[in-house]
């Protein structure tokens, strides 16, 4: 086993106070380590913009553990383990044949920190990428190997969505399918109105859609629309948006050298579900990140309040994206119990000024449920979140179980999940 100093997030806005990572190379090494803490968190590709991997006392990384990706072709599930990218997971999936049925954004975040926020890709008939675990193995506080499977343990719901609060999961099963190709069209300038007019047409227009907004415009900025092959062509004009010409970066004065292949060329699915290539830096840079997920039937006047506050908004922003999520029955995720819309804001990098509008913002949007994303920066606090998360009592019941010690525990859980 390996160490080595903590360091800061993706974006650079975060100083992990950690003393260091430890990099264990197998499940024992990981389970000695868990019972010899006081002290110890998760950290995966660090592209968290809070403080919800950090420690009190030491992080440890699962990107040196033995690399798996074993398909179980009668059940149609992959065992994979958490450390890996979806990017390299992805890889494997397709040389054998078989794909995921949805990806974020970015490939480069890892399995388990990915599955643990409740992070997603966009599809309103997509669940995100924790609705398609089907069973987790986890070390928890005692240093003991738990497996919880869906189907088999009551528990099960709330072992995917678990903010690193329950153990270190190694091992995860995810379900597949076979592979398939996807094609990716972009188009300029969506009329507002006329988007909200028909909306859930809007977004139900192929396998996967994201508006991109400035909130500066009446317009969203760009519609990206990913269908898959076997699907129609939407042709040179989407809901009154003409097609680009050339290939975009959601950003648009920004070089689309490190987005996905666009102009409707088909292609794996790996290649163009997600927006950016795994062979890139991810999106722009220095930002900030912050999203909001609520119910799909309120998605109209949601992006209306959102809209009223443009004039804030739009001068700390970069990009903003709206997409959707499946229902799924995890208690911690954002979109448990209802077909959700996602509302992203790429922030630039000035944190004092995005976390002083997070309030406003968290309010002209409270009236809809709106959770906050586990990973990025919000306002909100624990006595908000039982009202958002009906579950959460029997999750932390559940996190006291497993981790009698509080060895998992941080700032960041004591914050939004266990104080009051």
């Amino acid at each position: 086993m390996t160490t080595v100093a903590a360091g800061t997030n993706w974006a650079g806005n975060y100083a992990y106070r950690a003393g260091t990572v430890h990099t264990p190379r197998s499940v024992e090494e990981l389970q000695e380590l868990v019972r010899g803490a006081d002290a110890l968190r998760a950290l995966g590709s660090r592209h968290c913009f809070n403080d919800i991997a950090d420690s009190p006392g030491d992080l440890v990384s699962l990107a040196s553990m033995p690399s798996e990706v074993t398909v179980d072709p009668e059940s149609r599930t992959a065992r994979v383990n958490s450390g890996a990218s979806y990017g390299a997971v992805a890889g494997e999936l397709e040389a054998q044949g078989w794909a995921l049925g949805n990806l974020a954004s970015l490939p480069h975040i890892s399995i388990a920190g990915a599955v643990a926020t409740g992070t997603h890709g966009s599809g309103r008939r997509n669940g995100s990428l924790a609705d398609a675990v089907t069973a987790v193995e986890l070390v928890d506080g005692e240093g003991r190997l738990r497996r919880f499977a869906r189907g088999t343990d009551d528990e099960f719901p709330g072992t995917v969505v678990t903010l690193g609060a329950l153990g270190i999961v190694t091992t995860v099963e995810l379900r597949v399918e076979p592979t398939f190709r996807i094609a990716q069209h972009v188009f300029d300038g969506v009329p507002f109105e006329a988007a909200l007019e028909r909306f859930p047409e809007v977004m139900g227009a192929a396998y996967s859609v994201s508006l991109f907004t400035s909130w500066s415009g009446p317009v969203f900025d760009q519609a990206w629309v990913k269908r898959r092959e076997d699907e129609p062509d939407p042709g040179e004009s989407f809901f009154g948006a003409p097609a680009a010409p050339v290939d975009r970066h959601p950003i648009a004065s920004m070089p689309a050298l490190n987005a996905t292949p666009q102009l409707g060329e088909p292609g794996p699915w790996l290649d163009r579900l997600p927006h950016f290539k795994l062979a890139f830096t991810p999106s722009a840079g220095e930002e900030l990140q912050s999203e909001y997920l609520l119910p799909f039937e309120d998605a109209v006047p949601a992006l209306r309040a959102v809209a009223g506050m443009a004039d804030r908004i739009a001068p700390l922003l970069q990009i903003s994206e709206i997409r959707t999520v499946r229902a799924d029955d995890l208690w911690l995720s954002p979109s448990s119990g209802a077909d959700a819309v996602a509302l992203h804001f790429t922030w630039v990098q000035d944190e004092e000024a995005v976390r002083a509008l997070l309030p406003s913002l968290e309010d002209a949007l409270a009236p809809f449920g709106a959770r906050p994303h586990w990973g990025k920066l919000f306002a909100a606090r624990a006595d908000r979140m039982r009202d958002l998360y009906p579950r959460l009592p029997e999750f932390v019941r559940l996190a006291e179980a497993l981790d009698p010690r509080g060895v998992f525990r941080n700032d960041y859980l004591e914050r939004v999940v266990f104080s009051g």
